[in-house]
C-alpha cells in the first residue's frame, strides 16, 4: 500500500541517536512543522517538510491531517492481553476498602485469573485477545509486549504463549512474547513453594529457551509472590540459558527487588514504585530501562507512584507502559498513561512521549525497526486529533487517535 499523510501540523519524528534515550535526550523530539509523511508498502519513504515532499505516484492514496499531530505509534512495553474472566469484584471490594493483598489472600487476585484462564480454551483466549488488542490500536498502540503468567502451570503456560504467538503471526502489530511463569505461586505448590520454583528453574525454563517460546522471561519479586532468594535462583537459571531477562520489583512495597534483579542481569525493571532514591542511584550504573506503569497505581487508588523525575535526572531512559491486567490496570490507553506520569510523576510532556515510543521500541530491542518516524523505517505512526503535542498529555480520559498506521497499513480510521 503506498499512502501520503500531508497538512501535518506537527510532525514528532524523534529522530535522534539510535539508543535508549535519557537526560536532556528525551526532550527532543524533533519536530517538523507543515510536514508531510510518505509511505512505499510497510515503509517510511520520506518524512519531512511539506515543500520538499517528492511528487506522489497517482496510485498512492492521500489524507489530510488537517494540521493534527502525527506521532510514532506507542509501543505498549508492558501487557497481560491473555487472559480469561473478571475481576470486576475485587474492583468493588477494594472500594469498601479491601486491600490488593488482602484479596489475593482470599483466593482471589492472580489466583482468580488462573482458574478462569486453565479454563478456558485455545480460541476463547485468542477470541478475547483479539477484542482487547483492536482497543489498543484505538488508543493508537502499534507494537506492544505480552506476558503469560496466568496459567502456573506447563500446559497453561503453553496455551497463554501459543495464544500469543497465533497474535503475533496474523501481523497487525509487533509483538514480544514474555514468559511469566513466576507470576505467582500456583495454589497446587502452597505448599511447597520451592518445589514449583524447581520446576520453573528445571523444566519450565529450558523449554523456554529450547524451544524459544519466548523473547524474554519475567519473575514477580514481592511480598506474596516470589522472595528474593527464590527470585536469584530462577534469575541465575535463566541467566545461564542465555535468556534475556526482566522483573516486576518494588511494586508493593520496598524489598531491594530493583538493586537485586539488575544485579542479576535484568535489562529491563517493572513498576518501581517503592524503589528509593539508593536504589535509583544503584541501578542507574547497570543500564537496565525502568518501565514505569502509573496505571496501575492510579487503579489500585494508591498514592505512591514511581519517582519517574528522579529516574530521568539519574540518567534512566525511562519507558512507560499501561499494565494492562484484569486486576490492578485494566486499560490500554496510552493517552492516559501519559497524562498521569506529567501529572504524577512529573515528567514534561516530552518526556512522555519519548518514554511511550523510542524507549519504548528500545528496551524490547526494536529500535533499529520502530520507535520514530524516519525514512527507511516500519510505518507505525498515528495521527492524533490535536493541534499540539502536549495536549496528549495535557487532556486526560480522551480518544485521540484518529488515524492508525502499522506496518503501512490503516488499521484504524475515526471519522
Amino acid at each position: 500500500m503506498n499512502l501520503a499523510i500531508v497538512n501535518i501540523g506537527e510532525l514528532v519524528t524523534l529522530r535522534g541517536p539510535n539508543r535508549p534515550r535519557s537526560g536532556r535526550d528525551m526532550s527532543e523530539l524533533q519536530i517538523i512543522l507543515d510536514a508531510t509523511v510518505q509511505i512505499t508498502n510497510d515503509r517510511i519513504s520520506y518524512a519531512g517538510p511539506s515543500s520538499r515532499a517528492p511528487a506522489t505516484a497517482d496510485t498512492a492514496d492521500e489524507f489530510d491531517a488537517g494540521g493534527r499531530v502525527v506521532l510514532p505509534g506507542f509501543v505498549d512495553a508492558h501487557t497481560h492481553l491473555v487472559w480469561a474472566g473478571s475481576r470486576v469484584d475485587e474492583f468493588e471490594r477494594r472500594i469498601r476498602g479491601e486491600t490488593y493483598e488482602q484479596i489475593a489472600a482470599s483466593g482471589g487476585g492472580i489466583r482468580s485469573t488462573m482458574r478462569a484462564t486453565r479454563e478456558a480454551s485455545d480460541m476463547e483466549l485468542l477470541t478475547f485477545a483479539h477484542r482487547r488488542l483492536d482497543l489498543a490500536i484505538r488508543n493508537g498502540t502499534t507494537a506492544l509486549e505480552i506476558k503469560s503468567g496466568y496459567g502456573l502451570s506447563e500446559r497453561a503456560e503453553r496455551k497463554m504463549l501459543r495464544v500469543i504467538g497465533w497474535l503475533r503471526d496474523a501481523g497487525k502489530v509487533k509483538i514480544a512474547t514474555t514468559f511469566l511463569g513466576a507470576h505467582a505461586i500456583p495454589p497446587e505448590f502452597d505448599d511447597n513453594p520451592d518445589g514449583y520454583v524447581d520446576l520453573l528453574c528445571n523444566e519450565m525454563l529450558p523449554q523456554i529457551a529450547t524451544e524459544k517460546l519466548a523473547d524474554f522471561v519475567d519473575i514477580f519479586i514481592e511480598r506474596g509472590a516470589f522472595t528474593p532468594i527464590q527470585a536469584t535462583k530462577y534469575l541465575m537459571a535463566a541467566q545461564k540459558l542465555g535468556l534475556k531477562m526482566r522483573a516486576h520489583v518494588d511494586q508493593l512495597g520496598r524489598n531491594h527487588g530493583a538493586e537485586l534483579a539488575a544485579g542479576l542481569g535484568c535489562t529491563v525493571l517493572d513498576h518501581l514504585e517503592h524503589t528509593d532514591a539508593a536504589g535509583i542511584k544503584s541501578i542507574a550504573t547497570k543500564g537496565v530501562q525502568p518501565v514505569l506503569l502509573p496505571g496501575s497505581v492510579y487503579a489500585l487508588g494508591r498514592t505512591k507512584y514511581a519517582d519517574g523525575r528522579a529516574m530521568i535526572d539519574a540518567g534512566l531512559a525511562v519507558v512507560l507502559a499501561t499494565d494492562f491486567n484484569p486486576g490492578s490496570s485494566p486499560t490500554l490507553a496510552m493517552p492516559m498513561v501519559l497524562s498521569l506520569a506529567c501529572t504524577h510523576m512529573r515528567m514534561s510532556p516530552a518526556e512522555a512521549i519519548t518514554a511511550a515510543t523510542f524507549n519504548a521500541a528500545c528496551c524490547l530491542g526494536w529500535n533499529d525497526e520502530i520507535g520514530s518516524i524516519e525514512e527507511g523505517k516500519r510505518a507505525d505512526l498515528v495521527v492524533h486529533d490535536c493541534a499540539d503535542h502536549r495536549e496528549l498529555g495535557y487532556y486526560f480520559g480522551q480518544e485521540t487517535a484518529r488515524v492508525v498506521v502499522a506496518g503501512g497499513k490503516v488499521l484504524y480510521h475515526r471519522q
